[in-house]
């Protein structure tokens, strides 16, 4: 392939003969990650919901998204794992580019920072940051080519103004968030934007035993926890083609969170 040869893949969804935008989601089995997925399918992409250890729930969010219509395929691999992720990626590159990804793996492991265990800062460290290097960069080379596509990473507002208990989690997504910047600054001229979603308190299994309702009232602006629909909707947004002259930002979905 000559070097500024242009696959063309159509991003406009109304074009019926033209191939499906196809779309990653790390985490996608989990609360946000399928909302996310439902929001990307809806807008007509084909989209490919990741878990790790959960392939089930994958299942389950891939059957949801056929059942309305759309398509979807469930993959599993362990993100923190650099041969294994390489080796899913290889597969469903082979048929095309990935052309949205969505970053939206991670895990809390939340202890006070004077007791916090090497364990803890590892693990919570490299689910993000390792995950976003061995997820990303495989898929960078054929989005460049495509010349055109959208990178979201999953951030926290614990990145932007901390968080008790969470300096691992805190940490990770504060490096998350200047990678964003960096990268966008290098392939930006490739048609290609990267951003990040900064999720405040967003209503889910796992904040419910984190947060009641009189911590969101004294912490929230707004007074109430946000919803994963409401992030996947800016989700959705930057991964359009409308977001193409938005990149680098680090955005934050928090009812007003300072």
């Amino acid at each position: 392939m000559h070097p500024h040869e242009r696959i063309h893949v159509s991003t406009d969804v109304t074009d019926v003969s033209a191939p499906k935008v196809r779309a990653l989601v790390t985490g996608g089995s989990g609360a946000l990650g399928a909302a996310i997925c439902h929001r990307l399918s809806a807008a007509g992409h084909l989209v490919y919901v990741h878990a790790n250890r959960n392939e089930s729930a994958a299942q389950d969010v891939v059957r949801a998204i056929q059942g309305a219509g759309g398509e979807a395929h469930a993959l599993a691999f362990d993100v923190t794992d650099t041969e294994s992720t390489r080796a899913a990626l290889d597969r469903i590159l082979e048929e095309a580019p990935i052309q949205i990804l969505v970053n939206n793996a991670a895990i809390h492991d939340d202890a006070a920072f004077p007791g916090m265990n090497p364990l803890q800062w590892q693990s919570v460290i490299d689910v993000s940051l390792k995950g976003f290097y061995n997820v990303t960069q495989p898929l960078m080379l054929p989005m460049i080519r495509a010349r055109w596509g959208r990178i979201i990473n999953i951030s926290s507002v614990a990145a932007l103004i901390g968080n008790r208990g969470q300096v691992n989690y805190a940490a990770a997504k504060g490096a998350l968030n200047a990678a964003t910047k960096a990268l966008s600054l290098e392939v930006a001229r490739r048609g290609i934007t990267v951003n990040a979603v900064a999720p405040g308190i967003i209503a889910s299994g796992m904040s419910a035993g984190v947060f009641d309702e009189t911590a969101i009232a004294a912490l929230v602006p707004m007074q109430r926890a946000g919803s994963a629909a409401e992030v996947a909707s800016l989700v959705g947004y930057l991964a359009s083609a409308e977001a193409g002259y938005i990149t680098g930002q680090i955005i934050s979905v928090n009812g007003g969170m300072a």
